[in-house]
């Protein structure tokens, strides 16, 4: 099986004021995850991600189209044991303990006495809260709740693991932390499909992306082949000289304590730049080559889909 989860030619609207008009949230989505991948789903506030994610789940149900799990349609209740899911705004009930809370969702997922005592420390030492499995989740962080929230979707050992938002509210440690879940999880076989806003984490891990925009899907597919291979421009820092930077067709980028950052976009202007560093006994002090970044791809791929209508 290639596909773990498919939409096919989905569309998902809303009534309006006194029904007379549809608002349509997704427009004919057709959208694949595969078996074993990291899927980065982004987009901005308001295109549609959420519902994406509410109808895989069968909390929503589309106008038109079909989706599947697993190769079967996903109104199928038995499937639901083979997903884990972390929404975006998890609520807990305060006064469990970080240990009674996953007990909870245990035995909810019929998880036997002997698999819960081994299953529920594990994850609590898995998720950085082992020495605070009980304290009352009221007395938790955002960051911490969102970490026993990734627990709790990864208690039944699930095949596809929905994770909406999963890296909001958390600090630059914790972020870590969830990535390396994250692709620890992707190495024992697992497909993940995610949302996020947070672009940077979603380069670093995903293996392919999905970016949509106003309820439509405006470009899919793996991160190489959108973001290219190719170098976009180089940037020199380098002191004890002065190079004309007219010549080279260099943008200065700073200027501050004797030493000077410029940037080209040229590969023979960077060979002609570096030699004449050298000729004037300038010292180099680095070089650095920059790709298009994803940020970079969603914001253009965004604002050409706004420009020619398509969204």
């Amino acid at each position: 099986m290639d596909n773990v989860l498919e939409f096919r030619n989905v569309s998902k609207c809303y009534k309006t004021h006194l029904s007379i008009r549809k608002g349509w949230i997704l427009r004919e989505l057709n959208l694949s995850v595969k078996a074993g991948e990291i899927f980065g789903y982004i987009g901005p506030n308001g295109a549609g991600k959420t519902t994406t994610i509410r109808l895989a789940l069968g909390i929503l149900f589309p106008n038109a189209g079909s989706i599947s799990l697993f190769g079967q349609p996903a109104s199928r209740v038995v499937l639901k044991n083979r997903i884990g899911f972390l929404p975006e705004n998890p609520y807990f009930y305060d006064y469990l303990t970080g240990e009674e809370f996953l007990d909870f969702y245990a035995r909810l997922l019929g998880l036997n006495a002997a698999r819960r005592r081994e299953r529920i420390p594990y994850l609590l030492d898995l998720v950085d809260l082992g020495s605070r499995g009980d304290r009352q989740l009221r007395k938790y962080s955002k960051g911490m709740l969102q970490r026993i929230g990734l627990a709790q979707a990864i208690l039944n050992e699930p095949d596809l693991i929905i994770l909406d938002e999963p890296l909001s509210g958390l600090d630059p440690m914790g972020r870590r932390q969830i990535r390396d879940i994250i692709l620890d999880l992707r190495q024992q076989g697992k497909t993940i499909f995610f949302s996020s806003h947070i672009l940077q984490d979603a380069e670093m891990i995903c293996d392919r992306i999905g970016i949509l925009d106003r309820g439509r899907l405006i470009s899919i597919g793996p991160l190489a082949d959108l973001l290219g291979r190719e170098t976009e421009f180089w940037e020199v820092t380098f002191s004890g000289c002065q190079v004309n930077l007219a010549e080279f067709q260099a943008e200065m980028v700073s200027n501050r304590n004797g030493e000077q950052m410029v940037r080209l976009s040229d590969e023979d202007d960077l060979e002609r730049f570096l030699e004449e560093i050298r000729n004037q006994d300038g010292k180099l002090r680095s070089l650095h080559s920059q790709r298009a970044t994803l940020e970079d791809f969603f914001l253009e791929k965004v604002r050409q889909g706004r420009e020619s209508g398509r969204v």
